[in-house]
């Protein structure tokens, strides 16, 4: 038996969202082994991984990404992470997957995190499946603050936040030296009153 909470304190823990978590066209689930070909699609894609901190990976690295993102389903402390595949209702199709990052009970913080097939880019999939996470963060965790962090060259990827409704913070400049060269960080977030007026004014639920 679950111990019943209000709208305005965080969930008992350990905490596992009611899957799949459902949006206009998607669904968010946990990670499966059998995932591993439609992720590896992606993973070892160049392009894809070009602004991310991994890859491109080859085969028997992205299995043991599986492996691990398969584990991520449930928040038990701060620091922990949802890893989550995202699902075409329609079609059944794995199109990318999303990362949740819990980040501080205490300070009522967390992130967000994407990764999407190219081939499935210009429907506004990243922008619904984040939000999804959005609404899991403010809404049933009760977070004060989330955040996301990018290449600064990742212009798509800020896109994504910005219809999000994010607000650009900050820009750090050259504080990561990736794939040879120093490039900047910028950073993205949103409060809970961001989000609740953003709700209460009926903003679209796909970008």
């Amino acid at each position: 038996m679950t111990t019943p909470h209000t709208p305005t304190t965080p969930p008992p823990l350990p905490y596992t969202p009611a899957y799949p978590i459902r949006t206009e066209r998607l669904e968010l689930r946990p990670v499966r082994t059998e995932d591993f070909e439609a992720i590896y699609a992606y993973q070892r894609l160049p392009e894809v991984c070009r602004y991310l901190y991994w890859g491109p990976y080859e085969e028997a690295e992205s299995r043991a990404a599986v492996a691990t993102k398969t584990t991520r389903t449930t928040l038990r402390e701060s620091g922990d992470i949802l890893n989550l595949a995202v699902i075409v209702r329609e079609s059944g199709r794995l199109i990318g997957d999303v990362t949740f990052f819990w980040t501080s009970a205490e300070h009522r913080q967390g992130g967000i995190g994407y990764v999407f097939h190219p081939g499935h880019g210009g429907h506004g999939y990243a922008t619904e499946a984040s939000r999804a996470l959005l609404k899991l963060g403010f809404e049933e965790l009760q977070l004060h603050r989330i955040q996301a962090e990018l290449d600064g060259r990742n212009t798509a990827s800020a896109r994504v936040l910005e219809r999000l409704g994010m607000r650009r913070e900050g820009h750090l400049r050259e504080n990561e030296f990736l794939d040879g060269e120093w490039t900047d960080e910028v950073i993205y977030a949103m409060l809970a009153r961001e989000w609740r007026a953003q709700r209460d004014a009926g903003r679209p639920k796909t970008g």
